[in-house]
């Protein structure tokens, strides 16, 4: 939720946010109706109460016919009173509503626009050229293939168990996502984050206080019986976290690395990479998540950025960096970086982690506030990114292989796949 004083001093400027991302300015002016209602419906309540307070204390000295008119005009204040609140409550309920269906306010430098408009940041190594490795006739395997050649991927029987889009990671497949995911895990720990093993069924006041029940909740999995949601993020389940509480930041930043199963129903994605694991309904992560101060949120949002980097280093995957365009961004995020490894197959780049800053508007909703060195209380900053997940083994297999069909293992990863340096095909 954003700031309200933020859009009574400023409107234009959530105005133009709003118009940034694709969305509605006229949400701004909606809010503002309904906080001016609320307010004037407080100041009546306000008024008749104090006047039945005054009321009150003339009763408790009045005598005879007087104290009997004092009671009857307090009698239907009282009921005006009432009248006045149920007023005050049902605008203050309406604000509410109202300002949940308006995003985060983007930064400032957020590229304007949508899904292809984002600007590219920095580049990080070359594509492999595998026709002057291999040859010109050498034909480039995708993930699938070399996955089913190294016994790694079971589409096939993942569908018969579960349906499309999901799968078996067997073998030397289930080790490669293991072996990602502890990696990241002990680089989180290296970075003083806390490991965490998140839930991954939240109640809706949770989900929808993260900001994932707006336009893309149709691709989250509910569970209408027992009234949970499934997460596709552990920043879901991190975020609630400390819901309700004052944290104290005075030392440094709250920082957590989940790992969790994600799910996501990928609606209306129909046709757009389904074969293999690249758009699945069911895969692993390890999301970072970091309570600061507002003030210190920018600085943290670059430092979740160069952990990320550091993880794809460590594959040694040619990437790019980009600054997602605000019609892209999530509702929650005022600024999204993605870093996009290199798909030799399609010859396009693919998003393998995200960082998204969702400055204060997370823990607004969510009641997740500190305490100041005054004394006070004011609601915190959020920011979540992605470590490691299942779809790296996409671009790891892709970006790695070799003329035989096997692999070769990353340096940074082989310590953790018990020093094996190439994945070898398996015997059919």
């Amino acid at each position: 939720m954003i700031d309200l004083r933020v859009l009574r001093d400023n409107p234009d400027v959530v105005r133009a946010s709003q118009r940034a991302r694709g969305e509605d300015p006229g949400l701004v002016d909606e809010v503002l109706d309904a906080d001016a209602r609320r307010r004037a419906a407080l100041t009546d309540f306000e008024r008749l109460r104090a006047e039945q307070k005054a009321l009150g204390k003339k009763v408790a000295s009045a005598q005879g016919d007087e104290k009997a008119e004092l009671l009857h005009r307090t009698k239907g204040l009282a009921q005006e009173v009432k009248a006045r609140q149920a007023d005050a409550d049902a605008a203050d309920q309406a604000l509410a509503e109202t300002m949940f269906r308006i995003a985060n306010v983007v930064e400032d430098g957020v590229p304007v626009g949508g899904e292809d408009d984002y600007v590219v940041r920095k580049s990080v190594g070359a594509p492999r050229d595998f026709a002057a490795e291999y040859g010109a006739d050498f034909r480039v395997r995708d993930h699938l293939e070399l996955g089913e050649l190294l016994g790694a991927i079971d589409t096939e029987r993942g569908a018969k168990v579960s349906g499309s889009r999901f799968y078996f990671l067997t073998g030397i497949g289930a080790r490669l996502e293991l072996a990602l995911l502890n990696m990241a895990v002990d680089r989180a720990l290296a970075a003083g984050f806390t490991p965490m093993i998140t839930p991954t069924l939240v109640k809706p006041e949770v989900m929808a206080g993260t900001g994932f029940l707006g336009a893309h909740a149709d691709e989250i999995y509910r569970l209408e019986a027992d009234d949970l949601y499934l997460t596709g993020t552990s920043e879901v389940a991190l975020a609630g976290y400390h819901a309700d509480e004052i944290l104290d930041l005075s030392g440094g930043p709250k920082r957590y690395a989940g790992w969790s199963a994600c799910y996501r129903r990928e609606a209306g994605s129909y046709g757009k990479d389904t074969r293999g694991i690249i758009r699945v309904h069911q895969f692993h992560k390890v999301e970072m998540f970091s309570y600061v101060r507002a003030e210190d949120a920018a600085a943290e949002h670059e430092r979740l950025l160069g952990w990320e980097e550091a993880m794809l280093a460590r594959v040694e995957l040619p990437y790019r960096v980009i600054d997602t365009a605000a019609g892209d961004l999530g509702m929650s995020a005022a600024r999204k970086y993605d870093c996009e490894a290199w798909l030799p197959t399609q010859e396009r780049f693919l998003e393998l982690t995200s960082t998204s800053n969702c400055t204060t508007f997370q823990a607004r909703r969510l009641a997740t506030r500190e305490r100041t060195e005054q004394g006070e209380t004011r609601p915190v900053a959020t920011l979540n990114g992605t470590l490691a997940t299942t779809r790296w083994i996409v671009a790891i297999l892709e970006n790695h292989q070799q003329e035989d069909g096997s692999v070769r293992v990353p340096e940074g990863l082989r310590g953790y796949l018990g020093g094996l340096d190439v994945l070898e095909p398996v015997a059919r």
